[in-house]
């Protein structure tokens, strides 16, 4: 059975693509730092019959990227990764902590190539696989009070349409979506979006990228239709 790793599984959009994915037949390897919530992640697949493993761990830390993967590439074979953890500190520009850029950096940013660095090589070695990185139309557009937040994701444009260009040959698809702001707790102690309920559900969202996924590119915009 083919599994992909989805990272920031345990809630929001990484939670509904792993239950899509567990749906088509996949394994869904669930990671992100709450054993907890991945834990109900796993039963939650398992009661409709689908397979997970969860594994904690945090994606601001190399070592311990390096160290899981190695170890999950040992018992599984190892198709995708989803590369969705992502975290948002917002306002005016001057006012953002030092400790919060580094949070988004070291989260969106190094999180994002690291886990990618990690997966690609067996994806490699296998001769196919899927690349998926979770963007925001923050990387399309800059935003006000999302300054650092837009240059996170800027820099994962990037980072996703070069792989794309590497790889537009090779059975190895790579992905790019932008989706904007949803309805989770993507947003919880945060007075940058007053009511998120105008959002899509990120179940939503998961289903759209899912209709959509023979393209390169997927943009979904936040306002329902």
């Amino acid at each position: 059975m083919k599994t992909i790793i989805v990272t920031g599984a345990g809630s929001g959009l990484g939670k509904e693509l792993s239950l899509l994915y567990s749906q088509q037949g996949y394994h869904v390897l669930l990671t992100g730092r709450s054993a907890d919530k991945l834990s109900a992640v796993k039963t939650e697949i398992e009661q409709v019959g689908g397979m997970s493993n969860y594994v904690v761990l945090d994606v601001q830390q190399e070592s311990d990227i390096l160290k899981k993967v190695e170890e999950l590439s040992k018992d599984h074979n190892i198709f995708g990764l989803i590369n969705n953890a992502g975290v948002g500190h917002f306002g005016p520009f001057v006012r953002i902590a030092q400790q919060e850029i580094s949070e988004m950096l070291h989260t969106n940013v190094f999180g994002t190539i690291l886990m990618t660095k990690a997966v690609l090589p067996l994806l490699q070695a296998q001769g196919e696989g899927l690349l998926m990185n979770i963007i925001s139309t923050a990387g399309l557009r800059g935003k006000v009070n999302e300054a650092v937040y837009a240059a996170s994701k800027f820099a994962v444009r990037g980072f996703t349409e070069s792989l794309q260009k590497e790889y537009e040959n090779s059975p190895i698809k790579v992905k790019a979506v932008y989706m904007g702001g949803m309805d989770t707790p993507f947003w919880e102690g945060s007075d940058h979006i007053a009511d998120s309920s105008h959002f899509r559900s990120a179940k939503e969202v998961a289903e759209m990228i899912l209709e959509q996924i023979d393209q390169n590119e997927i943009i979904i915009e936040s306002k329902k239709s």
